[in-house]
């Protein structure tokens, strides 16, 4: 695994018949480091991520891959370098866990689809790095929705390409497997420079995972840069509606975001 694939939206539009959701996009993913794509509900992140993964053509732009338009490169070429995991994958009916996970190595193989040892190893090591091995023989719609999320995840690890496309990779899960899963995809990006571009909601642990934060705000990007430069309270307020302070985390160092509802607040000293 390298850092060496560029990944870029250049004044991208796209819309759903017609209806626009996003419009002249411009965002360059740093190469080999974590970015954390942050916004309110039907703000156009999710149709960023799937135009960066060729699911969705845009209207008017590009999505550039080392430097070419990715709607124009072969199929598997661009499998080998960039996997996805959406944000409601469907698996066929009674599939087991071991060929769910094993469908992730079809972009590496030929024209006859052998499987090879390096195959083996590359399903065995995503299952052990999703602590999803022992699930290997299970049915994946008996699963509960948290061991289903890993069993994804472990399917985009075996395709072992240099940029991975992640929508809600937390979604199902409880804090501890959120934070489990967060520290999985830190272990990838620094043993092997995997590229990481994910959709999170958890505002905080986006900007205690991410390098490099993208906010989106009605299909436009409202800012992008380290957590610390793009998470004010200005910024929440502006992009989610929301009045909150933001202080360091006493963890992590990141910003920290505290919401202000109409309960629970302090009163003012004296009073």
């Amino acid at each position: 695994m390298t850092a060496s694939h560029t990944l870029a939206v250049e004044g991208v539009t796209l819309a759903y018949g017609d209806r626009v959701v996003a419009e002249s996009v411009d965002l360059v993913v740093p190469p080999g480091r974590i970015t954390a794509v942050v916004g309110a509900n039907a703000c156009g992140k999710s149709t960023l991520l799937r135009a960066m993964a060729r699911l969705l053509q845009p209207r008017s732009g590009r999505v550039v891959l080392d430097g070419k338009d990715l709607h124009r490169l072969p199929t598997k070429q661009v499998a080998r370098t960039l996997g996805l995991l959406p944000q409601s994958p469907t698996a066929p009916e009674g599939i087991v866990v071991a060929d769910l996970v094993a469908r992730g190595r079809h972009p590496h193989q030929g024209f006859l689809g052998r499987w090879t040892g390096e195959d083996e190893v590359a399903v065995a090591e995503a299952l052990r790095l999703t602590d999803t091995a022992a699930l290997a023989d299970r049915a994946v719609d008996e699963l509960s929705g948290g061991q289903r999320q890993r069993v994804w995840i472990a399917m985009a690890l075996a395709q072992q390409t240099d940029v991975l496309l992640l929508d809600e990779p937390t979604t199902f899960l409880d804090i501890a497997h959120q934070v489990e899963v967060l520290d999985l995809l830190t272990d990838l990006n620094r043993a092997r420079g995997t590229t990481v571009v994910m959709v999170l909601h958890d505002l905080n642990l986006a900007a205690r995972y991410a390098d490099h934060l993208v906010a989106v705000s009605a299909g436009r990007v409202h800012g992008a840069g380290e957590p610390s430069t793009v998470l004010t309270a200005d910024a929440v307020r502006e992009v989610f509606g929301l009045d909150c302070r933001v202080v360091p985390d006493p963890v992590s160092g990141a910003p920290l975001v505290l919401p202000i509802g109409r309960h629970h607040a302090a009163a003012p000293t004296g009073a």
